[in-house]
């Protein structure tokens, strides 16, 4: 008797797959969830993550008509992209001002230095106004804003933007700020549209401060910070790295995803300022200042949390400023995160925890690294044991000062013995598996093969005996051995024939003479060819072995892993 195959399950989609088959954003199916109380419950996933079965979420979407039609919120966005272009986020920042005025209990100012926004834009269409107010007026002014926000990320995704930071990146800051007290100052010197800066922390309480480059930016920030209930926010215009609008500001934590590979950050104008205490960063170097600017505004016993490209951890020009932070006890964690986290550019990047210690006594004694590359990008930000390692800081103050957590993780877990033994014993058997490889040679006691009847590779192949299917010429024919063939090609004389003027070998055969031999002899040449060949091989294999093992044998003897036999 055999068993019943199992019925099909309905397969599970996500919040951000339902929203791709409905048209519409992720934030219009929680809103979904939140106001219809026939929608489909999960099926799966997690708290953070559910699944629904896609029969039951196509089927409701049909009973709602949802999907069938281009939505308002598509409607209003299309309209944006048609007026705004690529100037997007003025677009948007016109579309909140306009909320803003239309909202009734607006009666505290967002929080801009020359007194808040107000008024219908101009230039703003009157098509885009009334579909503005008609999704408010379906929704709310704080679903509108956060609708398009999302919106506004997907669309960047694939070409980025100095100004919006990753979801994903922001998940993590999140995550490794953990609780933020309720009456804490925050600052983001590089806060873009404000998504790093709105989403640390609980939503109402701590003051909040930002200041950012881009004019647009700036104010759509301020303008989302008031339509999505935060209180407390001041974001100023303007370079923050040459013009620091906030320079009295000391804050509990300081938050930023600094704008990456900018060489003209001010560098010559900015030679003598006092914000450089670890020291100044070359042009090269942009990222490290954005981190002393950080640093310059945390108040005693606060936190920087700073998104940091992955080579700002072992680039021979920062290694002088990184060895400052190590040495002041200042840096107390570098976070490598998954591959992914930033999702509009391939680059890894790290996470540097930095704290203001209170007193010399309380600076840091170690490091803690934490890689995290070999987690899924929305999987769980909470390592694991062998995934970090706590390192001393004279461990870290050698001639490069490496802060890359990977390597200071794996030498940490590494288990150095049994590694030594596998080489050691490997090695030994690759040395005695190669004098055996070396074929005995006899002197031939006359002129070289080639200097007798011979024959050019180029008739061999016109007659068919010769095939350039593979990436070295090889016998079609069972007069030739393959072996043979490949071995005289190698030879010197051939060799100098093979070889251009610039010194490239291409192994083709062209213009290559084999000696003439019967079969029988190709093979015992074709012998000795192989073995030298593999002897070659092993060779490579031994030397490569030789430095494993010299390398792991030093660094385990110098840091007390490995001690020497009795």
């Amino acid at each position: 008797m055999t068993d019943k195959a199992a019925p099909p399950t309905d397969p599970l989609v996500s919040g951000s797959e339902i929203a791709r088959l409905a048209g519409v954003t992720r934030a219009a199916v929680s809103n979904w969830r939140r106001r219809y109380d026939d929608f489909p419950q999960p099926a799966g996933g997690g708290a953070h993550s559910p699944l629904f079965a896609l029969d039951e979420v196509r089927g409701w979407l049909d009973r709602q008509r949802k999907g069938q039609d281009v939505s308002d919120e598509v409607q209003l966005w299309q309209s944006l992209r048609s007026s705004y272009g690529d100037e997007m986020i003025r677009g948007l920042a016109d579309v909140a001002q306009v909320l803003s005025s239309d909202s009734s209990d607006s009666s505290g100012s967002p929080g801009s230095e020359d007194g808040g926004e107000g008024g219908i834009p101009d230039g703003l269409s009157e098509e885009v106004i009334r579909r503005v107010r008609a999704l408010a007026g379906d929704t709310s002014p704080r679903e509108v804003v956060t609708g398009l926000v999302e919106r506004l990320t997907d669309s960047v995704r694939r070409a980025g933007s100095d100004q919006i930071t990753s979801p994903r990146v922001v998940r993590a800051v999140c995550h490794f700020a953990g609780e933020v007290a309720s009456d804490a100052a925050l600052f983001d010197p590089a806060c873009g549209i404000g998504t790093l800066l709105l989403a640390v922390g609980p939503q109402r309480g701590p003051r909040r401060y930002g200041q950012e480059n881009d004019a647009d930016s700036a104010r759509f920030a301020r303008l989302r910070a008031q339509l999505t209930g935060r209180g407390g926010v001041e974001i100023m215009t303007g370079d923050s790295l040459r013009e620091d609008r906030l320079p009295e500001l000391k804050a509990d934590l300081v938050v930023c995803d600094p704008p990456v590979g900018i060489s003209d950050w001010g560098r010559e104008e900015l030679l003598l300022d006092s914000r450089w205490e670890l020291g100044t960063p070359s042009r090269a170097e942009g990222e490290l200042a954005w981190l002393q600017h950080a640093y310059a505004h945390t108040a005693p016993g606060g936190r920087v949390l700073m998104v940091m490209s992955a080579s700002v951890a072992y680039r021979k020009a920062g290694r002088r400023i990184r060895a400052e932070l190590v040495r002041r006890g200042v840096l107390t964690q570098v976070t490598a995160l998954p591959p992914g986290t930033a999702v509009s550019h391939a680059l890894p990047v790290h996470l540097w925890h930095l704290r203001r210690p209170l007193s010399p006594g309380d600076a840091a004694t170690s490091v803690r690294m934490v890689d995290l590359t070999s987690n899924d990008a929305d999987g769980p930000l909470e390592a694991r044991s062998d995934q970090c390692a706590e390192v001393a800081l004279i461990d870290l103050l050698n001639d490069t000062v490496d802060l890359t957590p990977g390597r200071h993780v794996l030498e940490t877990h590494r288990e150095y013995a049994a590694e030594y033994q596998s080489l050691r014993g490997e090695l030994a058997e690759q040395v005695r598996a190669l004098a055996e490889l070396l074929p005995a040679l006899t002197g031939a006691g006359n002129p070289g093969v080639l200097d007798g009847p011979s024959i050019s590779v180029a008739d061999l192949a016109r007659a068919g005996l010769v095939a350039y299917d593979t990436p070295e010429p090889s016998s079609a024919s069972d007069q030739l051995d393959t072996e043979f063939l490949r071995g005289f090609l190698r030879s010197a004389v051939n060799n100098r024939r093979s070889t251009s003027a610039s010194g490239t070998f291409r192994l083709d055969g062209k213009g290559a003479r084999i000696p003439q031999m019967d079969l029988e002899e190709q093979r015992r040449y074709g012998a000795a060819f192989r073995a030298l060949r593999e002897f070659e091989e092993r060779s490579r294999r031994v030397a490569e072995l030789s430095r494993e093992v010299t390398a792991l044998a030093r660094d385990g003897l110098g840091n007390g892993a490995l001690r020497p036999g009795d």
